[in-house]
């Protein structure tokens, strides 16, 4: 940057232009009142830059994250567990086969669709032991009445 200078005038007390202190309380949003009026001086200097304009952030739904598995046995037995995070909310609290299954068909029919394939499966199986055990105190209660 190239400067003509200019002779040193002594100093007055009369001020017409503000001072330090008074350009330190200024808002940069607010034009300087004094004016360079030196036309050879060849660069300026660079006016305050002003902050960005923050943008509005867009209003974003907060997302909850829950995670609730559901397990059963071949014997019928259904248990759930609810967790948040890394946190449980509630831990092997037993349900119904059929509480999952209509808890599955209001959620999804995707869900519910192999949620009943596989009660329906266990339904069957216990119907199975159901008749084997029935079978058995058949012959048990013959076995009583020979003995009679």
């Amino acid at each position: 940057m190239t400067v003509d200078t200019l002779a040193v005038e002594a100093p007055s007390d009369d001020v017409d232009t503000p001072s330090e202190a008074a350009l330190a309380d200024t808002t940069p949003t607010e034009a300087p009142t004094a004016a360079v009026e030196d036309a050879d001086v060849e660069e300026s200097a660079p006016a305050p830059k002003k902050a960005p304009a923050k943008k509005a952030a867009a209003k974003k739904a907060k997302t909850i994250e829950l995670t609730l598995t559901i397990t059963g046995t071949a014997d019928g037995e259904w248990h759930a567990e609810l967790k948040q995070g890394s946190t449980y909310l509630a831990r092997g609290v037993a349900v119904a086969a059929a509480a999952v299954s209509r808890a599955a068909k209001e959620l999804h029919e995707d869900l519910s669709t192999p949620l009943d394939e596989i009660i329906e499966e266990a339904r069957s199986q216990q119907a199975a032991k159901v008749a084997a055990l029935e079978a058995e105190l058949e012959a048990a209660r013959q076995a009583l009445a020979d003995l009679a």
